[in-house]
């Protein structure tokens, strides 16, 4: 049996109040996601002004990091060079959506939309970097770009 780490609702209340807190800082309203590791809800936040299709976008970039453990940039990035074929998937391939892993353990992912994705990505950075330090988002030697 492995042992891992697991993200609790206390944790997910954290992540969001970070991520809410940087959206605010810079002055943008979003829709935030956590998942658990098996890409269902933990907690989701919508700001005043968010607009109604970012719940969707938001939970679509944190499932795709989720179930790949990479950010979803990367899938953004696959699909406008050499895989085309992912655009067929069901998938939200735009930056934003990243995934928490610690100790080496896929824990959950966080999804973000509402401004330009790389800031969708800015939040959800933030965020798991202010309550999770230790955490990475990306498996060591992975594709990450």
């Amino acid at each position: 049996m492995i042992m891992k780490p697991v993200l609790t609702p206390g944790d997910a209340k954290q992540l969001l109040a970070a991520a809410e807190e940087e959206a605010k800082r810079q002055g943008w309203e979003v829709v935030i996601s956590v998942l658990n590791d098996g890409g269902r809800i933990i907690a989701v936040h919508r700001m005043n002004g968010a607009r109604p299709g970012n719940d969707d976008t938001s939970l679509g970039k944190a499932n795709i990091a989720a179930m790949t453990a990479r950010p979803s940039g990367v899938w953004e990035r696959w699909i406008q060079n050499d895989h085309k074929a992912y655009a067929t998937f069901g998938l939200v391939a735009a930056a934003g959506g990243v995934p928490i892993i610690i100790d080496g353990h896929l824990v959950g992912a966080m999804g973000v939309s509402g401004v330009k994705a790389i800031q969708d990505e800015q939040i959800a950075l933030h965020a798991i970097d202010t309550v999770f330090p230790e955490a990475t988002t990306a498996r060591i030697d992975e594709e990450n770009d």
